[in-house]
């Protein structure tokens, strides 16, 4: 019999899985004692290591005094307000405010939502079309699931959003031609800087700045999708500064609290926020219960204190690096294929005779987890945290692995 747990992202009839029950740093530790290098920050997040006891305390400090209270009209909190305060400090969009909610997920929705109805509100009613990039992963809800550049990812949930489609993930030529042709139609074209769950596929030559130039030429928001490479993850606060392209709105989840509580967020720049803020009586009917929920903000706050504090965006840099040196030198050895990264994201693609999910179970035996990607990449997203000899460890597991030894 299946145990009661549905578990996500699984086959609903699988029943035998790690159950990890501790942390500390960049190691893990499951319910028969083994111990486990974690190279992938559990999904993509865990920016300031597992076990941290400043956020555990901090959260519990806000618990003892209030769990939350919504931030719905005509209320607000202290700490949603002191995180939105310290947020537009760090963002790469000029003059912004923050949305906050609870999900990568839900901040894709909820800039898709903001997208056609800023439309709305500034007179162009007929702006509805959302563009985004094949391999492109938007998360789970209906929004993102609509806006996935990941087939299988859309399989049998029946109709999606309509008037949401794909173009090629790195030629902008075939972005400028659906522009050309449904400019005046679309409202917002939505892309990770860095594609991550897709493969990790760093953006070709150019792409974000003609998107950029597109987005301008026609009147239509560039939204980031950042819940990936936000808070540190390529050594700068955001992948816009890395890339050196500002959108109009920027999704971010995961990094912003490290994992500790769950919270997702939307930085809204001004074009978009002029047109929301034009009708003084204009009554925005989007949100969620727990946005802005005060335990979760203090984990936040906490956590982009103890990055800006210990370094951690300089130390984000010092890991990918040598991350990719090693990765490198496999690929330079002939052990893999080929690599594909920034920062402190980085994917080892493979031979066609090796497979990732063969690759990632030899290395779970032996004490260290990357995420396994189709069949022919794995990935690495370390906590900032993992020492050098963790990380030279790591590599000395997957090269074995890769190696089928």
């Amino acid at each position: 019999m299946a145990e009661p747990l549905l578990h996500a992202f699984a086959k609903p009839t699988k029943t035998d899985f790690i159950r990890i029950v501790r942390g500390s740093g960049a190691l893990l530790w499951d319910d028969k004692g083994n111990e486990y290098i974690d190279a992938i920050g559990s999904l993509w997040y865990s920016q300031v290591g597992h076990g941290n006891a400043e956020i555990a305390e901090a959260v519990a400090e806000q618990i003892r005094t209030l769990e939350t209270y919504s931030t719905f009209d005509p209320f607000t909190n202290e700490k949603a307000e002191q995180l939105a305060a310290k947020l537009v400090t760090l963002s790469p969009l000029p003059d912004s405010r923050v949305f906050l909610c609870g999900s990568g997920s839900e901040a894709i929705d909820t800039a898709m939502k903001l997208a056609r109805v800023a439309h709305v509100q500034a007179g162009h009613p007929e702006k509805t079309i959302i563009i985004s990039r094949n391999r492109g992963y938007h998360g789970t809800n209906y929004g993102g699931t609509s806006a996935q550049g990941l087939p299988l990812n859309k399989i049998g949930y029946g109709q999606l959003l309509p008037e949401v489609v794909q173009v090629d993930s790195d030629n902008i030529e075939d972005l400028a031609s659906f522009m050309k042709d449904n400019g005046a139609r679309v409202a917002a074209i939505i892309t990770e800087p860095l594609q991550g769950a897709g493969g990790v596929y760093p953006p070709a030559d150019g792409y974000l700045e003609g998107a950029r130039k597109l987005c301008d030429q026609h009147g239509a928001f560039l939204i980031f999708d950042e819940v990936i490479t936000g808070f540190g993850r390529l050594g700068t606060w955001f992948a816009a500064n890395y890339y050196n392209v500002v959108p109009d709105l920027l999704c971010f989840a995961k990094g912003v609290t490290s994992g500790y509580q769950p919270l997702g967020g939307v930085f809204v720049g001004r074009t978009a926020l002029n047109a929301l803020e034009r009708d003084p009586d204009f009554f925005l009917r989007h949100g969620y219960t727990y946005s802005g929920h005060s335990s979760v903000c203090a984990a936040a706050l906490k956590n982009l204190e103890i990055i800006e504090r210990d370094g951690l965006i300089e130390r984000a840099k010092h890991v990918g690096k040598r991350l990719s040196d090693g990765l490198h030198s496999l690929a330079a050895d002939g052990i893999i294929d080929s690599v594909r990264g920034a920062g402190a994201i980085w994917a080892a693609g493979l031979k066609p005779d090796q497979n990732c999910l063969t690759i990632r179970d030899t290395m779970l035996k032996r004490g260290a987890i990357v995420r396994s990607i189709n069949a022919d990449t794995n990935a690495f997203c370390p906590p900032f945290v993992i020492t050098d000899q963790q990380i030279d460890t790591l590599l000395d597991i997957f090269a074995a692995a890769a190696q089928g030894k």
